[in-house]
C-alpha cells in the first residue's frame, strides 16, 4: 500500500521504468524465436508485478480524491486508518501532531499496517482524522453446523 506522496512518486517512476523493461524483455524474447505462449510465460512475472503496482497507484489516487473504503473485516483496519489519513489530506507529520506523538511513531505504525493497534488507539486516530466510527455486523451466511466428534474406544 502506498502511504505517502513520496512513495506515490516512486511507484510512478517504477511503473514507467517497468514498462521500459517490459518492452526490452519482449524484444529480447522475440529474438529467440519463441512462440507467443512462451513469450507470455516468460513475461508473466513482470506483467503481474506491473499490475499490482498499477493497482496500488490507483488505490492511492482514489483515496486522495476522497473515496473511502468500507471495512470488510478487522484485519483491514490498519489499511483503513492509513486510507483515512490520505483521504483527510494529512501527512504523517500532521497526524502525529494531532495525536501528540513523534512523526516516526506514525511512520512506523503505518509501515506495519497498525498491526496490533488497540481499540482505544484506533478510536483516537479516527477522531484525530475528523471521522467517527460506525459499525454494523451482519451474518456472513448460514450458520455452520456443529461437527460430530469422533469417539475413540480404548
Amino acid at each position: 500500500m502506498i502511504r505517502t506522496e513520496t512513495e506515490y512518486q516512486e511507484a510512478q517512476r517504477r511503473l514507467k521504468e517497468g514498462d521500459r523493461h517490459l518492452k526490452v524483455q519482449e524484444t529480447e524474447l522475440k529474438k529467440l524465436d519463441l512462440t507467443r505462449a512462451e513469450i507470455r510465460r516468460g513475461m508473466a512475472p513482470m506483467v503481474t508485478f506491473r499490475e499490482q503496482l498499477q493497482e496500488e497507484i490507483q488505490q492511492y489516487e482514489r483515496l486522495r480524491r476522497g473515496d473511502k473504503q468500507e471495512l470488510a473485516n478487522l484485519q483491514q483496519l490498519g489499511q483503513i486508518l492509513i486510507g483515512l489519513r490520505i483521504v483527510s489530506g494529512l501527512t504523517q507529520r500532521e497526524l502525529a501532531e494531532r495525536l501528540g506523538v513523534h512523526e516516526s511513531q506514525v511512520s512506523r505504525d503505518e509501515r506495519n499496517d497498525y498491526h496490533g493497534v488497540t481499540v482505544d488507539r484506533a478510536n483516537r486516530i479516527i477522531a484525530a482524522l475528523g471521522f467517527e466510527l460506525r459499525y454494523s455486523v451482519s451474518p456472513a451466511g448460514p450458520p455452520r453446523a456443529a461437527r460430530p466428534r469422533k469417539v475413540h474406544a480404548r
